[in-house]
């Protein structure tokens, strides 16, 4: 796929890298970490079948069609997006992935003992992403076998000042940076929340909406950026195994959606 696209109008800008959300600019301000700054090496990853340390299940996820090998926050990560639209505004995005075909693992061998990683369900993920003025729409469309299970979640990086005086609002209750710091590897956990604001402090303020998530995850071992993870589960909060018991069931097409607008 042709590597970079950009969206833009009037007042905003949208930068995509092969698949990935690297720049997101109103009136030539940044919203979005950029690759190579201190905190981390993305800007946005998708989180699937898997959210979280599988490690801790040695890397096993049970199903009904049998045993599955898994990483930090899924497989999807390793595969490569496929360009299938693109205009002045919108870009439309693929993968696709064949059950139990092994795919190489990024994590191996340095933070991990498994050298592949593999699905036994068949599936096709589409990403797009659209601009309309001030407002940064992502839609995925998972496309999978009725009842396979699954988890997903959506893991931006948004650029901070670096003062740590940003603060966030959900459900009437304020977040400070500290309060994410102190949950550490673990996220700190917003649930039961379809909406977000990141009050900047260099910069205008953030609102995230989202539809089919119901949960929110923030990260951040920096500063200079903070991670706003739209999740269907909160996977650290036990010591839960992963298998289908605990996990979402596909309708066969199941949508999500994320705004992020400039306010």
């Amino acid at each position: 796929m042709c590597s970079l696209v950009i969206l833009k109008n009037k007042n905003c800008q949208v930068i995509i890298e092969k698949g990935e959300l690297v720049g997101f600019q109103k009136k030539n301000k940044e919203y979005i970490h950029q690759k190579g700054s201190n905190g981390w090496r993305n800007s946005d990853i998708e989180m699937f079948p898997i959210i979280g340390p599988v490690s801790k299940n040695n890397f096993r996820v049970q199903t009904k069609k049998g045993e599955a090998i898994q990483d930090q926050h899924g497989l999807l990560r390793e595969l490569e997006y496929v360009l299938t639209s693109s205009g002045e505004k919108k870009v439309t995005l693929i993968k696709k992935y064949k059950k139990n075909t092994l795919i190489n693992n990024s994590r191996f061998p340095k933070k991990s003992t498994e050298k592949y990683v593999f699905w036994p369900f068949n599936f096709s993920f589409e990403k797009k992403i659209q601009l309309d003025k001030d407002v940064l729409r992502i839609d995925f469309l998972l496309i999978s076998e009725t009842g396979m299970p699954f988890m997903l979640g959506y893991h931006p990086a948004f650029l901070l000042s670096g003062s740590r005086k940003e603060t966030l609002v959900s459900n009437n209750k304020q977040i400070t940076l500290d309060d994410v710091y102190k949950a550490g590897h673990n996220a700190f956990p917003v649930l039961k929340a379809n909406q977000i604001v990141l009050e900047n402090n260099d910069r205008d303020n953030v609102k995230i909406t989202t539809k089919g998530f119901g949960n929110f995850m923030l990260w951040t071992p920096v500063d200079n950026m903070l991670c706003i993870e739209p999740i269907t589960q909160y996977t650290s909060y036990t010591d839960e195994k992963f298998s289908e018991q605990n996990m979402r069931l596909s309708k066969g097409k199941d949508a999500f959606s994320i705004e992020i607008k400039i306010l």
